[in-house]
């Protein structure tokens, strides 16, 4: 399949969010692939589903809201996603300050728009309905106290780690493997660093290896996406799955010596 370049992936990479029901979910959240275009003109009973949700946060009411919520709701990353109901109404006004409440129940129907399998956006995707039943499952937006959130969890994240590691722009992805303790952290816009350890050493070790030439690529367009590190003859890819087969890791990790698989292991993802 042929890979097409990510622009971006995560106004916040790690909140691609925007996961139907049906699909995998995970601690990095980010906006819908930008390859399908969204319908205009919805008509019932997408209408009916939209003008309900409208109608809802026009109460503000927590626990109505929480009703129609797919968990887990995933936060970007480190911020640990929404597990259930009664988690959710107790960070309620972490992710529905005044401002997107307003903004969703001021709403117009035209304000919304389909995109295929994907769902229903409203606007330029800062929250998703599932298309039948008007279940939000994503919301792309943070309040000025998530982005305090984050940003304290990222300084105590830098406290915990080696030296060598302490500069970065954001986490990406902290990762398990049978072996294994890697972490993919965001340096530019367009460049990712590995870092790895044995499974027994922790983040303030020394890592065993340090690859800072790493770029992402989507694979596909169902958010799956793969970063590449590469080192003399050596090749390191992290897939990330976020839509797959029943039973699919959230990670796998393969390395390719001169074009040869010499090592794959799946891996789960870290969420502390």
């Amino acid at each position: 399949m042929k890979l097409i370049k990510l622009t971006f992936i995560v106004s916040s990479l790690l909140l691609w969010r925007c996961n139907p029901t049906d699909r995998k979910t995970t601690s990095v959240t980010g906006s819908q692939p930008a390859d399908t275009l969204p319908t205009p003109g919805l008509e019932s009973p997408q209408a009916d589903d939209i003008k309900s949700v409208i109608a809802l946060f026009k109460t503000g009411d927590p626990d109505k809201i929480a009703d129609k919520i797919h968990f887990p709701l995933n936060r970007e990353y480190p911020i640990p996603a929404i597990k259930d109901k009664e988690e959710f109404k107790q960070r309620f006004s972490e992710v529905f300050d005044k401002v997107l409440i307003d903004k969703i129940a001021n709403s117009k129907v035209e304000q919304w728009s389909e995109v295929g399998w994907r769902g229903i956006m409203f606007e330029n995707g800062i929250l998703w309905m599932a298309n039948s039943d008007g279940v939000i499952t994503a919301v792309n937006y943070q309040s000025d106290v998530e982005k305090k959130l984050r940003q304290d969890l990222i300084t105590k994240d830098k406290q915990n780690l080696h030296a060598s590691l302490k500069t970065f722009e954001s986490p990406v992805y902290k990762i398990k493997t049978k072996k294994y303790l890697i972490r993919i952290d965001k340096l530019t816009d367009s460049r990712y660093r590995y870092a790895s350890w044995k499974i027994t050493e922790k983040e303030s070790s020394k890592p065993d290896i340090i690859l800072d030439n790493g770029e992402l690529e989507a694979d596909g367009n169902g958010g799956n996406h793969v970063i590449t590190f590469s080192k003399d003859n050596y090749t390191y890819k992290i897939h990330r799955i976020l839509m797959g087969a029943e039973g699919s890791p959230e990670v796998t990790l393969e390395v390719e010596k001169d074009g040869k698989l010499i090592l794959a292991e799946d891996g789960e993802l870290i969420m502390e």
